[in-house]
């Protein structure tokens, strides 16, 4: 069964410009996602789907293919994963070229590991009635109990949960915002990468952070060099 990596690539962050090549403890951050792809040898094919000549030349020193440039219309700023991917499914089918797994990875993703893209691809093949897999952290605090400001006062969600003792209150969790792997049919036929035979892995919040601002970059390093012995 083949499968292939698609490493997600734009040029144009706003919030933090340039934030798929910055350096991430020493290296651009769209490194560790590259050479986790490669290094867990599942994959037929690794490339970056980048609409950036200096994205694509960093991709392809760190191993990556870059058979192509994006297209402009999947290169701004509501441009959606999927039509990312399909048009990638898209050109290499246009060469002969076609996959039974996909996994999608972002760029700004530090934390996958090769152990982890492995083992994800591998409980995918094993479970024939499932689609795809999507890596999820939990969250902390019960959602349940969660607040909401409503014109200047401070109010409950679910006022209901108030007197709720927080372990009798079910656990929720969030995408890890790290990577996806699916059957490239399911993708394909329902044009999404959250299909209803979804399965979970459940990651840690240590090994999970959301990067959209200084703020969050800041804490990613932090927590990659506790994670890594990586005191630069």
């Amino acid at each position: 069964m083949s499968a292939i990596a698609i490493i997600t690539a734009r040029g144009g962050s706003k919030r933090i410009p340039r934030k798929n090549i910055r350096e991430f403890c020493g290296h651009p951050i769209i490194k560790y996602s590259i050479e986790a792809a490669i290094s867990s040898k599942s994959f037929d094919e690794v490339m970056v789907s980048t609409d950036d000549k200096e994205i694509a030349e960093i991709a392809r020193k760190y191993g990556a293919k870059v058979p192509f440039l994006r297209s402009k219309e999947n290169s701004d700023d509501y441009s959606g994963t999927v039509d990312v991917l399909l048009e990638v499914i898209n050109e290499y089918k246009k060469i002969g070229k076609c996959f039974d797994y996909l996994c999608c990875i972002y760029p700004t993703a530090p934390f996958i590991t090769a152990k982890k893209l492995t083992s994800s691809i591998k409980l995918l093949q094993e479970n024939k009635d499932c689609d795809c897999i999507i890596p999820v952290v939990k969250y902390s605090y019960p959602i349940q109990r969660s607040l909401k400001i409503d014109n200047g006062k401070l109010k409950m969600n679910w006022p209901e949960n108030y007197s709720k003792r927080s372990q009798d209150l079910e656990d929720a969790y969030h995408d890890s915002g790290q990577f996806y792997i699916t059957k490239t049919q399911q993708l394909l036929e329902n044009k999404t990468l959250f299909s209803m035979n979804a399965i979970p892995v459940t990651i840690s919040e240590t090994e999970a952070q959301d990067i959209d601002n200084e703020e969050d970059w800041k804490i990613a390093e932090i927590k990659f060099r506790v994670l890594y012995n990586k005191y630069l």
